[in-house]
């Protein structure tokens, strides 16, 4: 018998967000996250499959300081957090995006007033705080990663102010799940020390690493505000130059490194430098002993941060599998293709006349090859000026999934080559350095066969010619139908004659 749509349990959203596998576009949905530290609304829109944030606002409010102690809610924490949900409920209802789905985690749950707080926030805002537990907790922060690492395996570990849970992932799948109280609010409440607060966190990790079995030895996914921040400073101590968080990498050494930098330095003048609050950042001494003993306990082989989380993995919830098993990145670039190019399709047809330069590609290299060709026009309305400076920001600084950092500044730079043939002297280059010879060269190739494809628009679904490479011979050809036969102009001879420069090659133009 077939379900009535009104007995159907959506679960916190109340609605279905995904209405069918081939779901393109996510009309905008706002999600509260009540925790222990923050409350924060974060308006998801864009590609469905790699939501983009439309807007995101966090208060830091301290709900759950003191709740070892006094089994409450902070009283001037829970005045911030009601002020701070009735605004969020007020920018709802002017974005016209009713109702807001809102969650509340380990401050919550576990104080005594925690459901007192509850009726006071639906009583103020209308507003329905759904409570998860700390295996609920971690399951989503799992499912947050695997929104924008789709198939991924490793170990996630999601710190809160209060707690922090740890999953395992594996084929794609979250495993094993457990969570403690060795969130920062809670560390800062136990009596006798540092050395004390050592000693707890190792017996704690200790149990946790038995509890969850076999996860010695993988990649280790860190979510939360407490390891973005860690991760921030250990970007400002290597000088590293690219500021995007998700997805950057650290190693044990340069954990231990940090940890140590964070101990020698003066807090205040290091949250200035690395753009941190204030409250923030006095959680990060106590946040960092937790981290180095995580490190020490399961010896994961590496570290990658990720910005998404459980309100990411409450999206990836309701999303139908077909919908799951897309790119990430490739569905964002086709949702920027189809909102923005001059002509939408084309971006399918320049991958296919650029794709016989790259022979030996792997499946990593085809999909950067792929994204950089659905964002070639997505710029077109920059100054002709400042657009190849444009394509290279969208590609290293938005909010694509799915791309570590070199692949970031290698679309980037692609997608500059586009658009001009001066690269030498501009404020870029130390993020060049992230690449070696053979990744810029690349970069070069792509750009200037984009640049060259580019010329050559009949219709989104026409394709004009195509190339033939031969590695070897270094021979490039360019076939072309008789109707391109007026695009093939000079300035398109031109760019072939660059496109076989950077090949090193000679070029032979036919026409079909």
């Amino acid at each position: 018998m077939t379900q009535q749509p009104e007995t159907i349990d959506w679960g916190p959203f109340g609605r279905p967000l995904f209405e069918d596998a081939a779901a393109k576009g996510l009309s905008r949905v706002g999600v509260i996250d009540v925790g222990s530290n923050s409350v924060r609304l974060v308006v998801f829109d864009g590609a469905a499959r790699s939501p983009a944030y439309f807007y995101n606002e966090k208060i830091m409010c301290a709900l759950g300081a003191g709740l070892s102690q006094t089994g409450h809610l902070n009283p001037e924490g829970r005045k911030r957090a009601i002020s701070a949900i009735r605004r969020f409920a007020a920018l709802a209802k002017g974005m016209g995006i009713l109702p807001l789905t809102a969650v509340a985690t380990a401050a919550v749950r576990e104080a005594s007033d925690g459901q007192a707080f509850r009726d006071e926030v639906q009583r103020e805002t209308g507003i329905k705080l759904w409570v998860i537990d700390g295996k609920e907790e971690a399951r989503l922060s799992a499912q947050g990663v695997l929104l924008g690492w789709p198939g991924s395996y490793g170990l996630v570990c999601d710190i809160g102010g209060s707690s922090m849970e740890l999953a395992d992932l594996a084929e794609g799948r979250v495993g094993r799940r457990v969570t403690s109280a060795l969130g920062p609010l809670k560390l800062r409440e136990i009596k006798g020390g540092k050395k004390a607060v050592k000693a707890y966190v190792r017996e704690t990790m200790e149990r946790l690493h038995d509890d969850m079995g076999n996860t010695t030895g993988m990649r280790l996914f860190l979510v939360g505000g407490s390891w973005r921040a860690i991760a921030r400073v250990d970007m400002e101590r290597r000088e590293y130059p690219l500021t995007v968080l998700h997805e950057y990498r650290m190693s044990s050494r340069q954990i231990s490194k940090t940890a140590e930098y964070i101990r020698k330095s003066d807090l205040q003048e290091l949250r200035s430098r690395c753009n941190i609050s204030d409250s923030r950042m006095s959680l990060v001494p106590l946040a960092s002993i937790v981290l180095k003993e995580l490190m020490r306990t399961f010896k994961p082989k590496d570290v990658a941060v990720s910005s998404y989380g459980i309100r990411e993995g409450m999206l990836f919830e309701q999303m139908p599998a077909a919908l799951r098993d897309r790119d990430p990145l490739i569905e964002a670039c086709r949702f920027a293709e189809a909102k923005d190019a001059r002509m939408p399709g084309f971006g399918r047809v320049l991958y296919d006349f650029v794709k016989p330069l790259f022979p030996r590609a792997n499946w990593q290299r085809k999909r950067i090859i792929k994204a950089a060709c659905l964002l070639h026009d997505v710029s077109w309305r920059a100054h002709p000026d400042y657009r190849a400076e444009v394509t290279f920001d969208n590609a290293t600084r938005a909010n694509l999934g799915g791309l570590k950092h070199y692949e970031r500044v290698l679309l980037g730079l692609a997608l500059m080559n586009r658009y001009t043939n001066k690269i030498d002297k501009t404020r870029y280059a130390s993020l060049f350095e992230m690449l070696n010879d053979d990744q810029v060269k690349e970069a070069e190739i792509l750009g200037k066969a984009m640049r060259l494809g580019a010329m050559l628009w009949l219709t989104s679904d026409e394709t004009p010619g195509g190339l033939k490479w031969s590695p070897k011979a270094r021979e490039l050809t360019l076939k072309l139908s008789e109707e391109a036969r007026p695009l093939f102009g000079e300035v398109a001879e031109a760019r072939f004659a660059a496109l076989t420069n950077a090949l090193d090659a000679q070029g032979t133009v036919v026409f079909r």
